[in-house]
């Protein structure tokens, strides 16, 4: 029997997006659906919370602050290997439908496919506007555009994503295949039928959160200068419109899902199949819109579900953090039995033959800046993150740092990065030192002493400029990769990590 794996993915949908997740007000039975049928997890995240980044991450399984691509329209780095060039050097064939993002231009793409990928199948954003005549292009980027009587789902980008995937799946479906189908809606400007738009049109997806009235008092100053922006508008109707032209985009992706799904379920029902979106974004949770930087849940907690028939029980919620970085090491280990020494995470697949198994002890998240060609949206703002599923410590280079418990907190209201009981100093400690760690594993260029010392960190060792002294190379790629030499000796490495003092 052959293997076969699909990821389907859209672009900024937060989890209370689905009825699954438990908002009823949403319709997206076809989520729900799948939701149904294997495992949906309740603390899944993304990488990063801006888009090309976070695709860096997934496609990888390599950290962005590594692989290169640590802010939209920034490349991979040349050594840098997708999930579909490792994949497809296996003999698998490998198609990548949708937005890609990943290739250093604008936010359409070049139109050209990468290595590993099937050109014959390959659509990006480019791709898509040169089907269209000027004109055309110019409704494509307008929201309106949802009211017209002329606008129909087979103009949209997602339709038409839709209909060569199924095609894809049709003609490999007796041969081992990945697919990846990655949708750019709901994301502005949220184009859909206006059937779709019209079942929202007053919708308020924020009726119920009191953290859209977040003064910000105890909270980073650049969530303070952020928020600025919005001062003058009143909580979640000031984008009112904004957010239901998503929220109607919403419901129409879920029927183009819906589609894909029927075909799956036809030709390759036993395909191990995820879905996923990139990030999410405020809607004016503490009075911030759009994504971007910060580790809020509205920003950073993402629909996260997986079915595979006779693998995965069905109808299952589960607790377990999981996160982006965990795919690609779970699709290696799926088709080829092993997990690359260069990927920055850990395959799910013991935890899916036993959901009781909990691959991750902690969840990591980063943010650079948003795009590299625009001085705005707060510039360059370091930022990690740590997180085990009820505590979340955020580290905010530039600025002050957030801990929250979401247990006693999910709105993230209360700030206790300050308070310095011993049962939540030693919860801070405890996230702070995995984050050190993570940070020195994953080898993120960005990684110094200023991370340690910390203001509330009362323990943190005295500077140096030496910091850990310490030499961390990355382990070789067998299959891409010579073994690295030592510049001391000029001859192979004997360690890839290893001290540089004495």
């Amino acid at each position: 029997m052959p293997k076969q794996s699909i990821i389907i993915m859209t672009d900024t949908q937060r989890t209370d997006m689905l009825g699954c997740y438990g908002n009823s007000d949403m319709i997206t039975v076809n989520l729900d659906e799948l939701a149904s049928e294997g495992a949906m997890y309740t603390n899944g995240y993304t990488c990063t919370p801006v888009c090309g980044p976070a695709r860096s991450g997934l496609f990888t399984g390599i950290f962005p602050h590594s692989n290169g691509s640590w802010t939209n329209n920034q490349p991979l780095g040349a050594n840098i290997k997708t999930i579909g060039q490792r994949l497809s050097d296996q003999g698998v064939k490998c198609g990548y439908i949708g937005k890609w993002h990943l290739d250093g231009s604008d936010y359409f793409g070049l139109g050209k496919c990468p290595e590993g990928w099937d050109p014959d199948y390959w659509y990006d954003m480019r791709n898509y506007l040169e089907e269209l005549t000027d004109e055309e292009r110019l409704l494509s980027r307008q929201m309106d555009s949802s009211n017209a009587d002329w606008f129909t789902k087979e103009f949209t980008y997602g339709y038409r994503c839709s209909k060569r995937a199924m095609e894809f799946i049709e003609k490999y479906k007796d041969e081992d295949f990945l697919l990846v189908l990655s949708y750019d809606e709901p994301h502005h400007p949220s184009l859909c039928p206006p059937e779709y738009f019209n079942k929202y049109e007053d919708y308020i997806i924020q009726k119920n959160k009191i953290n859209t009235k977040d003064t910000l008092e105890d909270k980073p100053a650049h969530h303070k200068v952020w928020a600025k922006v919005n001062k003058d508008l009143d909580g979640p109707n000031a984008i009112l419109k904004v957010v239901n032209y998503a929220i109607g985009c919403n419901y129409f992706i879920d029927e183009e899902i819906g589609s894909v799904k029927k075909t799956i379920d036809k030709h390759v029902p036993d395909s191990m199949v995820f879905y996923t979106s990139d990030h999410g974004f405020h809607a004016m949770s503490h009075g911030l819109t759009n994504k971007g930087a910060t580790m809020y849940e509205e920003n950073v907690n993402i629909p996260f579900i997986i079915k595979w028939k006779d693998h995965i029980k069905a109808n299952q919620t589960i607790d377990h953090p999981v996160s982006h970085i965990n795919i690609c090491p779970t699709v290696m280990d799926y088709f080829c039995g092993y997990v690359p020494k260069t990927m920055d995470g850990k395959s799910l697949l013991p935890h899916l033959k036993d959901q009781s198994i909990r691959t991750n002890e902690y969840i990591f998240s980063e943010f650079g800046r948003y795009e590299g060609e625009h001085d705005g949206f707060g510039g360059f703002q370091p930022i990690r993150c740590s997180m085990d599923g009820r505590y979340k410590l955020v580290v905010n280079l530039l600025t002050s740092d957030e801990f929250y418990d979401l247990q006693e907190d999910p709105e993230e209201m209360n700030n206790l990065i300050n308070d310095e009981s011993s049962a939540v100093v030693k919860e801070k400690y405890r996230l702070h030192d995995a984050l050190l760690d993570w940070l020195n594993d994953t080898r993120d260029p960005f990684r110094g002493y200023y991370w340690h010392n910390r203001p509330w960190r009362k323990d943190a060792p005295e500077e140096t400029w030496e910091y850990t002294a310490m030499t961390r190379q990355p382990e070789e790629d067998e299959r891409y990769e010579p073994r690295q030499l030592d510049y001391s000796t000029g001859l192979v490495m004997d360690l890839p990590v290893r001290g540089k003092k004495g």
